[in-house]
C-alpha cells in the first residue's frame, strides 16, 4: 500500500495516549480538517513516553488499554493510526492495530528494533537523531528497506527530521536535510513541534521545555522548500494540562490555522525544486 504523492502526510494527534476523550477529539477535528484541506491523514499518540528525564513524570496508560483505544479511533474514522515502539517485543502486537510503526529519535540506531518493524509494519517512521547528520539518515532508511523485503514486503519507509542538538539545550532545523533525504530515496516529513524543543528545559533540567511560538516559522520554511512529503504535529486540546511537552503542542485552533497556511504552500512549493538542478555545478 502506497500513499498519493498529490497529497501530503499529517501524522497529528497528541503528543501521549493520555485518554481515549482527548483521543477522540483531536482525532474528530483533523478528520474533519482532512476533507477540507485534502491530506492523509495518520493519527497519532504514544502509548508509553519512555524516554522521560524524570523518573517523577507520567508516562501513558497500559498497553492493552491504549492498543484498545487506537483500535476504536482507527476503526470509528476509517484512518490510519501511528505509535512508536521501544522494544523489539512491541512491534509484533503494535503492528496488528496500528498502521505505522515509528522509530523514537534516540533510537534510530537501534538495528534490532528497526528491522523488528520494517518486518511487520505497513508504514514506518524512522525519526531522525538528534544526534545525526541528514546523510546518515539514508543508511539506516535502507536497513530497514532491506529487512523489509527479507520478509517479502514493499518496504514504506518515512524519514522525519525533527531538529539537530546545538549545544546543550538547543534544537536547529537544517533547511538542506529535506533535499538531502529526499534525493535519498525517501519521503521526508517535517516534526514541527518537536523542532522547537529545548531539550534541557528550564530549571534544574526534569523535562524539556520548547519554544511554539516558532512552529509556523519552522513549517513555512520547511514547506517552501519543495521536499517535504508531509508534516507531523501534536495537538492536544488543552496543551497547558497534557502530561508531557506541554509547551510544544499545539491546541485545535492553532493547528487547524497552521494547517491551512501550510497545505497551500506545500502545494505549490513543489515546483520550486525543478530549477535546483541549475545550481550544482
Amino acid at each position: 500500500m502506497q500513499l498519493s504523492k498529490d497529497k501530503p502526510v499529517i501524522i497529528a494527534g497528541p503528543c501521549a495516549a493520555e485518554s481515549f476523550d482527548l483521543m477522540d477529539m483531536v482525532a474528530e477535528n483533523l478528520v474533519k480538517l482532512s476533507a477540507e484541506l485534502g491530506f492523509h491523514y495518520v493519527f497519532k499518540a504514544s502509548f508509553d513516553k519512555a524516554n522521560r528525564t524524570s523518573a517523577h513524570t507520567e508516562r501513558g496508560p497500559a498497553f492493552d488499554k491504549a492498543m484498545t483505544w487506537f483500535e476504536r479511533i482507527k476503526n470509528k474514522y476509517e484512518i490510519q493510526t501511528l505509535t512508536d515502539v521501544h522494544e523489539t517485543y512491541q512491534v509484533k502486537p503494535v503492528s496488528e492495530v496500528c498502521d505505522w510503526i515509528q522509530i523514537p529519535a534516540f533510537l534510530c540506531r537501534q538495528t534490532d528494533l528497526v528491522v523488528e518493524a520494517a518486518a511487520r509494519g505497513t508504514f514506518i517512521n524512522i525519526k531522525k537523531g538528534q544526534f545525526l547528520a541528514p546523510d546518515a539518515m539514508k543508511h539506516i532508511a535502507d536497513k530497514a528497506k532491506i529487512a523489509a523485503a527479507k520478509e517479502g514486503r514493499h518496504s514504506n519507509v518515512y524519514v522525519t527530521e525533527r531538529g539537530v542538538t546545538f549545544g546543550y539545550g538547543n534544537l536547529v532545523v537544517d533547511m538542506r536535510s529535506f533535499p538531502i533525504i529526499s534525493n535519498a530515496g525517501y519521503p521526508v516529513i517535517l516534526d514541527i513541534t518537536h523542532s522547537t524543543q529545548l531539550p534541557q528545559g528550564a530549571g534544574d533540567g526534569s523535562s524539556s521545555g520548547a519554544q511554539r511560538k516558532f512552529a509556523p516559522v519552522l513549517a513555512r520554511a520547511a514547506a517552501a522548500t519543495g521536499y517535504l512529503s508531509g508534516f507531523f504535529l501534536e495537538v492536544h486540546k488543552n496543551p497547558a494540562s497534557a502530561i508531557s511537552d506541554k509547551e510544544a503542542q499545539l491546541n485545535i485552533d492553532q493547528g487547524a490555522a497552521l494547517l491551512r497556511q501550510l497545505i497551500p504552500l506545500w502545494k505549490s512549493a513543489r515546483e520550486f525544486k525543478q530549477i535546483d538542478p541549475l545550481f550544482e555545478t
